[in-house]
């Protein structure tokens, strides 16, 4: 089978009346889990938040609406989890949504690699402002 860019794909049936054996263990963790690891203190508190990254969780609310939904919350993990181990200790938390988030507009169709590369030149191009990032 086909999905709609052409891309093959299988689908899998499962029959409840049949055990389902896994031909692989599961990996003990992936590189992005670290719950029960150490790592030292977390801070409690608050903290501010930039405006990039404010707008990054504004942009997450709009594209899953459910009357719209032009991306999952279940492809923006999936697009987190994806990320190399150098890559994702490297980025922060919103650098890891805006990437995710990229991936799964492009995956979807939504906007193309060609439409996002004219856009990101655009940006640059675009002198400075008073203080305000794009």
């Amino acid at each position: 089978m086909r999905d709609e860019l052409g891309r093959p794909f299988t689908v899998l049936t499962l029959s409840l009346a049949q055990p389902c054996l896994m031909s692989e263990p599961f990996p003990e963790r992936s590189h992005h889990d670290l719950g029960g690891l150490p790592a030292g203190p977390i801070p409690q508190g608050e903290h501010d938040y930039a405006l990039w990254e404010k707008r990054v969780d504004a942009l997450m609310v709009l594209l899953t609406k459910p009357d719209q939904e032009l991306m999952t919350v279940d492809q923006l993990r999936k697009g987190i989890e994806s990320l190399p181990p150098d890559a994702y200790d490297r980025m922060s938390y919103y650098e890891r949504w805006i990437y995710s988030i990229t991936q799964a507009l492009q995956h979807n169709g939504v906007i193309t690699t060609t439409e996002l590369g004219q856009k990101l030149e655009e940006l640059q191009r675009r002198p400075a402002s008073s203080g305000e990032p794009t």
